[in-house]
């Protein structure tokens, strides 16, 4: 093309010159040597353009109002997977790889911000909520990168000298009878009832609730309703920190040694736990297994085979049943893991993982915490 126009940006004024102009025509893009209103374009040979410049014809100064991103409000470290299996699924597993890969995603995920974490080699990735951050972690997984993920954290702010966080207006639409466990969980959860609407066989709950009560919530609405509630919430404001939010309830636990989990080891540990993984998985120390019964950890050994003898009784060979382990989704393990733990994430399995993999190294934390 060669065309000359001026980009409205937010330092000024600049003069540019366009390289080739494209108009979408159907699943596909043609080369274009002019554009009417209506036709969706794409530009080429622009550089340093953001969101909310206006592209316009030289000397012209009709600029249009700029648009403002909502600020993130969650954050994730990101940092490269650190586990004993660590490089034998994924093809991009360094530092240098991951942070090419965030530097590209910041050039199109306009809701985006990642900082380096000082002193480490990982990298705190902001976001606009657990699903935004996680359709990321998807994408890079089926890219081939291996990565862990800690725990998502809200980011406070600082306003006039008083700690904030942010607050957003969730919306549930659920089946009139399934309404108590709702307004349970999320009062629970220091929502706020805002609105309640009826809607045939349906009520509209309407609530004001904080940022980190929302974490880890959808899954217990979901599991409450029976799948029937539809749930939407968007940011609303920053407010004064308001006390503690729940953690979860269990312990979980942690295999204490490496190998390939046994039927016979799991099934005395269905007993007092739900199990995370099948019989034949392979595990190392450290590594997350089950959710234990009660609020503690429990170091357990998976892996732990029948002794076989000389001497047989009736009946002391019967088959192994075991209940199916609780298969969690990548956003469902984001929500799950507390400040100590990882989610290790592989192009072909989603693991759960103490952030210090050996029994001893963590006594010692403990002791010197």
């Amino acid at each position: 093309m060669g065309a000359s126009i001026d980009l409205h940006h937010k330092d000024g004024v600049k003069k540019q010159r366009v390289g080739g102009l494209f108009v979408f025509d159907n699943l596909g893009r043609a080369e274009a040597s002019s554009a009417t209103a209506g036709d969706i374009v794409a530009i080429e040979g622009l550089e340093g353009v953001e969101i909310g410049d206006t592209i316009g014809a030289v000397d012209a100064d009709n600029a249009l109002t700029r648009l403002t991103v909502d600020e993130p409000t969650l954050e994730m470290v990101f940092s490269v997977n650190s586990s004993p299996m660590a490089g034998r699924e994924g093809k991009y597993v360094t530092t240098r790889q991951l942070k090419a890969r965030l530097e590209k995603e910041l050039e199109r995920n306009v809701a985006l911000r990642v900082e380096m974490v000082e002193g480490t080699e990982a990298y705190a990735v902001k976001g606009r909520g657990v699903l935004h951050l996680a359709v990321l972690i998807e994408t890079m997984r089926r890219e081939g990168y291996e990565l862990s993920v800690g725990k998502p954290r809200v980011i406070f702010k600082n306003i006039n000298g008083t700690q904030h966080e942010p607050y957003e207006t969730l919306r549930v639409e659920v089946p009139t009878d399934a309404m108590g466990p709702v307004m349970e969980l999320v009062g629970h959860r220091r929502g706020q009832l805002e609105e309640m609407d009826q809607r045939g066989d349906y009520s509209l709950l309407r609530f004001l609730v904080p940022s980190r009560g929302l974490i880890g919530l959808r899954t217990k609405l979901l599991n409450a309703t029976k799948g029937t509630a539809i749930i939407h919430h968007r940011f609303e404001s920053y407010r004064p920190v308001e006390g503690e939010q729940p953690k979860r309830g269990n312990g979980v636990l942690i295999s204490m040694v490496g190998g390939k989990t046994m039927p016979f080891a799991l099934f005395s540990l269905q007993e007092r736990s739900e199990l995370l993984v099948a019989p034949g998985t392979e595990v190392y120390e450290g590594m997350i297994v089950g959710e234990n019964a009660r609020d503690n950890d429990m170091t357990v050994n998976p892996c732990r085979e029948k002794k076989l003898t000389n001497i047989r009784a009736a009946g002391s060979d019967e088959n192994v049943i075991l209940k199916p382990p609780r298969d969690l989704s990548l956003e469902a393990a984001l929500e799950y893991i507390e400040e100590d733990e990882l989610v290790e994430v592989t192009p072909e399995n989603i693991r759960l993982r103490k952030m210090v993999v050996k029994e001893s190294d963590r006594r010692r934390l403990n002791r010197n915490a």
